[in-house]
C-alpha cells in the first residue's frame, strides 16, 4: 500500500468513527495562560460544528494532491524552511510601518489586539493599504462612522453585528481560533478568521489574499484560473504548508507585503524579491531567454511539469500559452470577470431655503439589504423610458415622504455616473427648492432634514455626494469649494476621546441601545 492510500484509508477510518470518539488534539497558540481562561465562556458557549469538518478538509487537501503534479508542491522540509527564513528576514528589515500592526504588536489585552485586527481586515477587503490608513485611524481614534467613502459598505454593517455578538453574547471576548472565529462572527469568513487568528492569537493557519494569491502562483508556476476552485484548494493548501508555527501572524503579513510591494500585478521588482530563488515563474523566464537570443524558433517551451496524464490542471491553459513579453506576469492569469451591468436611476435633491435654523435638504435611508444597505441617500426612483413618466415617478416619490410638492419647480440638473463593484449606475439629477412654501417639519420614519454641514458628516455614499456636487453648482452664490469638517486630532482634545471609551466598552459584556443616527450607516 502506497503511502498515500494509506492515509487516505486511515483519513477515512477517522472520518466513519463516531463524533464523541475523534479526539482534538492540542493547538500551539502565542496567547497567554490568562487569555486562554478569559476564552473559556465563551468557548463553551460555541454553537457545535459541523461533524469532523477539520477531518473533512484534511481529506479533501490529500485527494487534491493526489491529483498535482510535484512541480507545483514543495516537495520537501528544506525547501519550506529556505521560503519561511528568506521571507521573514525581509519582512523583518522591509515591513511598513502600518497602524494596525503598530497596534497588534503593543496591545497586550488580546480581545483588544483581536479587535484591532478585525477592524483593519475588513477595512482592507478590496480596498488599497494607502486608502485604508487614514480611516483607520480616525476609527481606532473616534469609533465614529466614518465608512462611506471606503465603499462596500455592507462590510461596516457586518462589523457592528460581530462586535454586538461579542458582547452580548460572548462576555466580550473575541473567539481564539480560526474555525470558532469564522463559526461564530458573522461576515467573518476563512480569509479574515485565518488573519485574526494568526496575528492575534498566534495560530499557525494560512491565509490567502489577491497578494498572496499571486505570489503563490507565481512561485509554484500556477497559471489556471486562480478564481477556479481547484486551484483555491491548492492555494490554501500552499500557505497552510508554508505558515511558520513560531511566528505565524509576521508570516502572513509577511507573504501578503511582498505580494504588495514586490510581487506587484504588473512590473514586479524581481531582484528585490527574497524568496527568487525558489521562484518557478522567474526559474522558467531565466531559461527562456537563452532560447529567445539563440532564436530557435519552433523549440518547444521548456516544462518541467509532467503530469502522469493528460494536461495539468494547474499550468497554463492551452489556450494560452506563455507568453515570452509578460515573463513572471504569466502568472496568474487574469480571473474571468463579467463587466458591471448597467442600470439607471432618478435622484432629487429637495432643499427646504427656508426652514428653521436654515436652508436643509431630504434624505432617506435605503433598506437593510442589497445595494448600498442602510445608508442615507436623496429620494430616488428606477429610470422610465420616458422625461414624462421619470418626473412623474420621482415626483410620487418625493411626496410620498413630505406631502403635496409644486411639480413645476422640478428641474433637471445633469447626470452623474459612478461604478460600483458589479454595477455601473447613472443618475439622472434633478433638483427641487421649495421657496414660498410652508416648511415641512415632521417626515415619516426612514427620512431626514439635514443642513449642508450636517450632510456631509452623514452616512451617505460616494455617489450621493457626487449628485450633491451637482446640485450645488446649479445654485446661485453657492460656495464650491466647501470642504467636509476635519476630525480634530487627539492632541487638540482636552477630554478622553469617546472613540477610546467606545473601545473599552467594546470588551464590557453591556452595550447600550443607542438612537438612531444619521451617522450610522449600519441602522
Amino acid at each position: 500500500m502506497t503511502p498515500l492510500v494509506s492515509r487516505l484509508s486511515r483519513l477515512w477510518v477517522i472520518m466513519r468513527k463516531p463524533r464523541a470518539a475523534v479526539g482534538s488534539g492540542p493547538r500551539k497558540q502565542a496567547a497567554s495562560q490568562d487569555g486562554r481562561q478569559k476564552h473559556a465562556k465563551s468557548s463553551s458557549q460555541a454553537k457545535p460544528s459541523a461533524p469532523n469538518a477539520g477531518l473533512a478538509r484534511q481529506l479533501e487537501e490529500v485527494v487534491l494532491q493526489a491529483s498535482v503534479s510535484p512541480y507545483h508542491l514543495f516537495r520537501d522540509i528544506a525547501e519550506v524552511t529556505a521560503f519561511r527564513g528568506s521571507l521573514l528576514s525581509w519582512y523583518d528589515q522591509e515591513k511598513r510601518d502600518l497602524p494596525w500592526r503598530r497596534q497588534a504588536e503593543d496591545e497586550v489585552d488580546p480581545d483588544r489586539r483581536a479587535y484591532a485586527v478585525w477592524v483593519s481586515e475588513v477595512m482592507l477587503q478590496q480596498t488599497q493599504v494607502a486608502t485604508v490608513i487614514n480611516y483607520y485611524t480616525r476609527w481606532m481614534q473616534e469609533v465614529n462612522q466614518l465608512w462611506a467613502g471606503l465603499g462596500y459598505y455592507s462590510r461596516g454593517r457586518r462589523l457592528q453585528e460581530g462586535a454586538r455578538k461579542v458582547v452580548e453574547e460572548l462576555g466580550g471576548h473575541m473567539p481564539r481560533t480560526a474555525e470558532t472565529l469564522q463559526q461564530l462572527l458573522p461576515g467573518v469568513g476563512r480569509y479574515t478568521a485565518g488573519a485574526i487568528a494568526s496575528i492575534a492569537f498566534g495560530q499557525a493557519t494560512g491565509v490567502v489574499d489577491g497578494n498572496v494569491a499571486r505570489v503563490l502562483c507565481r512561485v509554484r508556476a500556477i497559471g489556471a484560473d486562480p478564481s477556479s476552485n481547484l486551484v483555491s484548494q491548492q492555494l490554501w493548501s500552499l500557505a497552510q504548508q508554508l505558515v511558520d508555527p513560531a511566528r505565524p501572524g509576521d508570516f502572513n503579513q509577511a507573504a501578503m507585503e511582498l505580494g504588495a510591494t514586490v510581487c506587484t500585478p504588473q512590473r514586479p521588482l524581481c531582484r528585490q524579491c527574497p524568496v527568487q530563488s525558489l521562484c518557478r515563474a522567474r526559474q522558467r523566464v531565466e531559461r527562456e531567454r537563452p532560447l529567445a537570443s539563440w532564436n530557435l524558433l519552433g523549440s518547444p517551451d521548456v516544462e518541467e511539469c509532467a503530469p502522469s496524464t493528460g494536461q495539468c490542471q494547474l499550468c497554463l491553459p492551452p489556450s494560452e500559452p506563455w507568453d515570452q513579453t509578460l515573463g513572471v506576469v504569466n502568472f496568474p492569469r487574469k480571473a474571468s470577470r463579467k463587466p458591471p451591468r448597467e442600470e439607471s436611476s432618478a435622484t432629487c435633491v429637495l432643499e427646504q431655503s427656508r426652514a428653521l435654523g436654515g436652508a436643509r435638504i431630504l434624505l432617506v435611508q435605503r433598506p437593510n439589504s442589497g445595494l448600498l444597505a442602510g445608508l442615507w441617500e436623496f429620494p430616488s426612483v428606477t429610470w422610465e423610458p420616458s422625461e414624462q413618466l421619470q418626473r412623474k415617478a420621482l415626483l410620487q416619490e418625493l411626496q410620498r415622504w413630505t406631502g403635496p410638492l409644486p411639480a413645476t419647480h422640478l428641474r433637471h440638473l445633469g447626470e452623474v455616473v459612478h461604478v460600483f463593484s458589479h454595477i455601473k449606475l447613472t443618475y439622472q439629477v434633478y433638483g427641487l427648492a421649495l421657496e414660498g412654501q410652508t416648511p415641512v417639519t415632521t417626515v415619516p420614519p426612514g427620512a431626514r432634514w439635514l443642513t449642508r454641514e450636517e450632510f456631509h458628516t452623514a452616512a451617505v455614499s460616494t455617489a450621493m455626494k457626487k449628485v450633491f456636487r451637482v446640485y450645488e453648482g446649479q445654485q446661485p452664490g453657492t460656495c464650491k469649494g466647501f470642504k467636509r469638517p476635519q476630525v480634530s486630532s487627539p492632541s487638540s482634545r482636552k477630554k478622553p476621546s469617546m472613540g477610546q471609551q467606545v473601545l473599552d466598552d467594546f470588551f464590557q459584556p453591556h452595550i447600550s441601545a443607542d438612537a438612531p443616527s444619521l451617522n450610522s450607516a449600519v441602522q
